[in-house]
């Protein structure tokens, strides 16, 4: 999207810039893809610890330090449940991308 907001708007083939930047996106992707042996699972890694951290851990750290003082015994206890359960569920899928990145190597 940073891409094609340098595009300028009346310009009459901004639709055919933005289809060519997204093909090449899309093909440097794939060209990627195919040269790193392990993409996929290096993309395992990254997802099971960003997606934990950024969909359940930061949110609620985030709730709890705006909110300080001003919450009640059952919020907080929700987010710490919460917060265990995603740092549970992020040292479990960290530990199985790495085994898997392990045992390709080995």
């Amino acid at each position: 999207m940073s891409l094609e907001e340098l595009i300028p708007s009346n310009h009459m083939k901004s639709h055919i810039y933005s289809i060519l930047i997204r093909t090449g996106l899309v093909l440097s992707t794939l060209l990627v893809a195919l040269c790193i042996p392990f993409f996929g699972l290096v993309m395992s890694l990254i997802g099971s610890l960003m997606t934990m951290l950024v969909t359940l851990i930061l949110p609620c750290l985030c709730f709890l330090s705006i909110r300080k003082g001003k919450i009640t015994l059952f919020q907080v206890s929700l987010c710490v449940l919460i917060i265990a359960v995603g740092s549970v569920s992020l040292g479990i899928g960290t530990y199985t991308s790495l085994a898997a990145i392990i045992q390709q190597l080995s």
